[in-house]
């Protein structure tokens, strides 16, 4: 009886999209090799461009200290700008 209960819980709790996957191993197969080449994608440049802003941002002493201002790769070097306009840039193509 437990582990009915739990079954039907866990059931509930499920939104559409894990309900689809479960009900569909080709597409969840496709989805998680697509997911694990987009992780491994360019992922030294990611850290080591956030490892340079983090380091500029304390250089700079804003760091932490709840300002919004971002640090950005903008025509080879780093510059300060608000993090509302840095994260925007690229609009709807970026996503």
């Amino acid at each position: 009886m437990g582990s009915l209960f739990l079954t039907l819980e866990k059931q509930k709790l499920m939104g559409k999209t894990q309900k689809y996957y479960d009900s569909n191993p080709e597409a969840k197969a496709r989805k998680l090799a697509y997911d694990k080449a987009y992780q491994k994608k360019n992922k030294a440049k990611v850290n080591k461009d956030r490892a340079e802003c983090t380091k500029y941002r304390r250089a700079n002493g804003t760091y932490g200290d709840g300002s919004n201002m971002d640090c950005s790769h903008r025509r080879g070097s780093l510059i300060m700008e608000n993090r509302r306009i840095n994260r925007a840039r690229g609009g709807a193509e970026k996503r």
